[in-house]
């Protein structure tokens, strides 16, 4: 038993788990051809208490820890259902709001980020940047009242559902220092690109974001001026923690389904399981996975208690990120030639973990904030 978790963390398992069986499951193939989730999955999954379940109860929130948020990541892992993007709305751009946010727009915008109603991205990237924020160009100059917004930004997961941007700009195109701003979809000047095509996760709704004079009211600001990049880093460790949250819950999930193949595929008279080396394969996996489980369930009680530093974020992402992409390799090879089906859920969750080495912070910039430490 996981001793991370108390019995209010399981009840709300069972209940995800039970909505993303009967509501995400049957449709995934259909999502990832479409290249989108419809909003009516948002609100269903808001209805039942599924979203933001860290924000506060007075803003609509079940008032949850991190415990809770694991839950979910876990039980959309545990399926390989990639193209949700719940956990960015609900673990990225609201505690954003919650934390930095005023009061104002706590109550303008959670309760129906909660619901399910408006759905959140976090605009951070930008074409040719990479992980160096500090060198975007997205631009918010004060006009009176207003902030008047121009750039673009890349690879933004929810970008085609988006209804409020966090949006990274600089108020002083030379500057190093960012400001966040909140900009609505509906606002004249901003608009959506075309859904990115790639090679996983194809059913998230990934596109580019353009501002072009896009003008939003001050009271619009998130935080104070000039304090977005501490801001952006403070959040970093556990936005870091969530992807090897993820790699840990996929890789058990997976290796499950690996044992239940080889215990049925038959090759030369016998289970493709009584050969020695599909035995010693998978006991290294599970030792791996095993070792991974705990350390990431330390990361996770250590963002419970509010002791989670960034270098212990950075190595819960890189080893698990990297640890996913060896062991899901390793299993669809003992899947054999069914193992490049797409029908197959090893093969589309092997190509949907590349991208973990890379979004949040690539295992080089992890390699790097780890190295400061020592």
């Amino acid at each position: 038993m996981r001793s991370v978790f108390r019995e209010d963390h399981h009840m709300f398992r069972e209940m995800a788990r039970r909505f993303i069986e009967n509501e995400i499951v049957p449709h995934l193939a259909e999502w990832e051809h479409a290249g989108i989730v419809p909003k009516s999955v948002w609100k269903k999954a808001g209805e039942v208490g599924l979203l933001c379940s860290t924000v506060p109860e007075e803003y609509g929130g079940a008032g949850g820890d991190f415990g809770h948020s694991a839950v979910m990541i876990e039980e959309l892992a545990r399926v390989n259902a990639t193209a949700i993007g719940f956990t960015t709305h609900s673990e990225i751009v609201t505690p954003y709001i919650v934390a930095y946010g005023s009061e104002e727009q706590k109550r303008k915008w959670l309760p129906r980020m909660v619901s399910g109603e408006i759905i959140g991205v976090i605009a951070m990237s930008e074409p040719g940047i990479g992980s160096d924020l500090r060198s975007m160009r997205t631009s918010a100059r004060r006009d009176g009242d207003d902030y008047v917004v121009n750039g673009q930004k890349t690879f933004i997961t929810n970008g085609g559902n988006a209804d409020l941007m966090v949006t990274a700009t600089k108020l002083d195109p030379g500057a190093k220092e960012l400001t966040l701003i909140c900009v609505e979809a509906d606002r004249a000047g901003f608009s959506k690109g075309k859904l990115l095509e790639k090679i996983g996760l194809k059913g998230q709704d990934t596109s580019e974001l353009y501002f072009d004079e896009v003008r939003v009211p001050a009271e619009n600001r998130l935080g104070e001026e000039n304090k977005g990049f501490s801001y952006l880093t403070h959040q970093l460790a556990w936005e870091r923690t969530i992807i090897g949250l993820r790699a840990a819950a996929s890789i058990e999930a997976l290796l499950e389904d690996t044992l239940e193949y080889v215990r049925e595929r038959k090759v030369f008279g016998k289970t493709v399981f009584d050969f020695q080396n599909t035995k010693f394969k998978l006991a290294e996996c599970k030792a791996q996975a095993t070792m991974l489980r705990v350390f990431v369930d330390d990361c996770l009680g250590k963002a419970m208690r509010g002791e989670l530093s960034a270098e212990v974020g950075a190595m819960c992402k890189l080893l698990g990120s990297e640890m996913q992409g060896r062991i899901l390799d390793e299993l669809l090879q003992l899947h054999g030639g069914y193992g490049f089906m797409s029908e197959y859920k090893i093969s589309r969750a092997w190509v949907d973990a590349r991208v973990a080495r890379i979004y949040g912070g690539t295992s080089e910039i992890m390699k790097e904030i780890i190295a400061r430490s020592l």
